[in-house]
């Protein structure tokens, strides 16, 4: 909201003699479009399926001996429970570990998004700015993001002019 405000205040503080050239692209449907992008995110996909996979098999592995351990515990002396217990928390301790690896926030996944989108991304971004000196635009918005649009007039929409570009 903060941004919208700004923007919006920016763009009145304007002086009137000045107009404004304003363009807008919905990211959103551009990625969708792009070959590109559909092919990083498959890749993406693939990795975190993998991980997924990888995951779901330490999980199980833990709940296998939990369940053991849940069974026999009665039956142990304390120094076998003592080790079980240990052995079940470094399970713990390790599967908390994988994810946070893979999925956490400076994990592995946002490093592969990183490499695999950056060329993507710097190419629209290439052609967006392309497309915006061919329009003789002073801004363009993307209306995926944060900057929510009230209104909008389709005549500013240069979405497809970027596709093709990059096409």
């Amino acid at each position: 909201m903060k941004k919208l405000i700004f923007v919006l205040s920016f763009l009145i503080a304007q002086p009137v003699l000045a107009q404004l050239k304003i363009g807008y692209v919905d990211s959103d449907a551009i990625l969708s479009q792009l070959a590109d992008a559909q092919d990083a995110q498959k890749k993406l996909d693939q990795i975190v399926q993998e991980w997924q996979e990888e995951l779901s098999k330490l999980e199980k592995e833990w709940k296998l001996k939990y369940d053991d351990y849940e069974k026999r515990k009665l039956i142990m002396s304390d120094q076998k429970r003592a080790l079980v217990e240990s052995e079940l928390y470094q399970m713990e301790k390790d599967i908390e570990k994988f994810r946070q690896d893979k999925f956490g926030v400076n994990g592995e996944l946002f490093q592969q998004q990183e490499e695999l989108m950056k060329p993507v991304q710097n190419r629209i971004f290439n052609a967006i700015k392309l497309v915006a000196d061919d329009e003789e635009l002073d801004f363009v918005f993307d209306r995926s993001g944060d900057i929510v649009f009230l209104y909008a007039k389709p005549d500013y929409d240069i979405t497809n002019k970027v596709l093709e570009k990059l096409k």
